[in-house]
């Protein structure tokens, strides 16, 4: 009898264990001892609803840890694979643009994410060209206001796909692969328009600078 109240104690410790635990993955892995230790408990004691309950959370348990395990790899893999924009299309649509469009413009209210096909686009705030294989429109999905950070305009008729911000969120944690591509994707823009601006801001000071200078009284001898 003692080493069957062994195994209830066991099981109960393990139970308690699981609520001090910080990460899911070793939560899991606590759960399923838990379960064996009880299992063990209600088939040596003959405790049926105890037995019926973890036989049926075990299966649960390592169903789960499975998945959690996968998603650890898969986003692991993500980090340093290359992305592709082909699984996305049947999410998207296409739009064809001719040359001197202005897709949008600076402070409009944003509501997809561009990936080019072909030709050739330019932002004007930012002074960047786009072409094949390039995304824009992303940060709009980031911003607060949900507002376009640049003006786009099209130098060279071209393809577009088109996929809405409410699939982008939706792919976003069903791919981890599209959800690093998208993290990265944001930080680099973040980063190009804090370098554009502080160029910018340089630029300017330099330039009242000079005007000061010119416009100061020479010393008469």
């Amino acid at each position: 009898m003692q080493g069957l109240e062994l195994f209830g104690y066991l099981g109960g410790l393990l139970t308690l264990t699981t609520f001090s635990m910080k990460t899911m993955l070793h939560l899991r892995m606590v759960g399923i001892a838990a379960n064996l230790a009880f299992i063990s408990y209600g088939a040596l004691g003959s405790v049926y609803p105890v037995l019926v309950l973890h036989v049926t959370l075990l299966p649960l348990n390592i169903w789960r840890l499975h998945q959690l395990r996968r998603l650890v790899r898969d986003i692991r893999d993500a980090a340093t694979a290359d992305f592709s924009v082909d699984w996305l299309k049947p999410f998207t649509r296409q739009l064809a643009v001719r040359a001197g469009h202005t897709l949008f413009r600076q402070g409009e209210v944003a509501d997809n994410v561009l990936f080019v096909l072909s030709g050739r686009f330019h932002a004007v705030e930012a002074d960047v060209s786009l072409g094949k294989g390039e995304v824009f429109g992303e940060l709009g999905l980031i911003a607060k206001d949900q507002r376009r950070t640049q003006t786009v305009v099209c130098e060279e008729a071209g393809v577009l796909l088109l996929i809405s911000y409410d699939e982008v969120r939706q792919l976003y944690f069903q791919n981890p692969k599209f959800g690093f591509y998208f993290l990265q994707l944001a930080s680099e823009r973040l980063m190009r328009d804090a370098r554009q601006a502080a160029l910018t801001t340089t630029a300017r000071s330099t330039s009242a600078q000079d005007q000061d200078r010119c416009m100061s009284p020479k010393a008469t001898p």
